[in-house]
């Protein structure tokens, strides 16, 4: 059965406690609503939607689903391990990513994308750390954190996220620099396995506007928390981690993506307007 509730809720930021002083960035005020996108973007996102489904049906025809293929031939699922444990990298696109688990029952793990610094575009460069206590990636080694994705213990998406530098140990970009890595993310090998790469790629091509609106809400959430914090390296601040977070599902995006591009019109974050039933 396809979902039929909203496509993309606005997400509430998953801070410690302590984030009750600071106001914080509304994350729905970064997200676009889906009748705002044009047609060549809702039929490029539908394109997409196809690629992620058709991956997820030649891995459910042998009884597989992308978080088994990455966790192949371990025994065991070990907290904030990575896997594959070396990390999966394409040498030509420079995308990297893995998969692990530290939430809790909030999901069953989550992928980290990134982009290393030999697939960026010219002209970007790391945000100046101002305040900054710990090292960051340089040259060669720099990287930038794209977007995590979480999954529920079928296998499933559930859920995008951004985060703080910390959290991953890149080296932070401005988020419309980050914004224009997004569509070098690509893993063109089948290590270590071709429909779970080509899933993943085609995940963040599908929620491309919505991983866009966490970007800058990212940093909007990074520059509140600075000044509540004057004085402190808010990118080492333990007590900000998750920015925002947004749920996810793919059949109910796609069925709403194909209903507005046959003519339907949307009222709020990808639902159909029924306001004349």
């Amino acid at each position: 059965m396809i979902s039929t509730g909203p496509v993309i809720e606005p997400g509430v930021p998953e801070l410690s406690p302590a984030c009750g002083a600071v106001a914080l960035p509304a994350l729905e005020e970064f997200l676009p609503t889906l009748g705002a996108l044009d047609h060549a973007t809702r039929l490029a996102l539908f394109e997409a939607g196809v690629e992620v489904l058709e991956c997820r049906r030649v891995l459910l025809r042998g009884g597989l689903n992308v978080v088994g293929e990455v966790l192949r031939g371990h025994d065991a699922f070990v907290e904030m391990e990575h896997y594959p444990p070396d990390d999966v990298f394409d040498a030509d696109s420079h995308a990297q990513y893995y998969y692990h688990a530290h939430r809790g029952a909030a999901e069953h793990g989550h992928f980290h994308t990134f982009l290393r610094a030999g697939g960026m575009p010219d002209g970007v460069a790391p945000a100046q750390a101002g305040t900054a206590s710990e090292p960051w990636p340089e040259g060669e080694e720099a990287i930038s954190h794209l977007v995590a994705v979480s999954m529920d213990a079928w296998g499933e998406p559930i859920g995008l996220f951004a985060c703080n530098r910390w959290v991953t140990g890149e080296s932070w970009y401005a988020a419309e620099d980050v914004i224009r890595m997004l569509e070098r993310f690509e893993i063109d090998h089948a290590w270590p396995s071709w429909p779970a790469n080509r899933w993943l790629g085609a995940m963040l091509r599908l929620y491309r506007p919505w991983i866009e609106g966490l970007l800058r809400h990212r940093d909007a959430v990074v520059a509140a928390w600075q000044r509540a914090h004057p004085g402190t390296d808010v990118f080492e601040d333990r007590a900000l981690e998750i920015t925002g977070h947004m749920p996810v599902s793919v059949p109910a995006l796609m069925t709403a993506l194909e209903a507005g591009l046959a003519g339907a019109s949307f009222d709020t974050l990808g639902t159909p307007d029924r306001s004349d039933e």
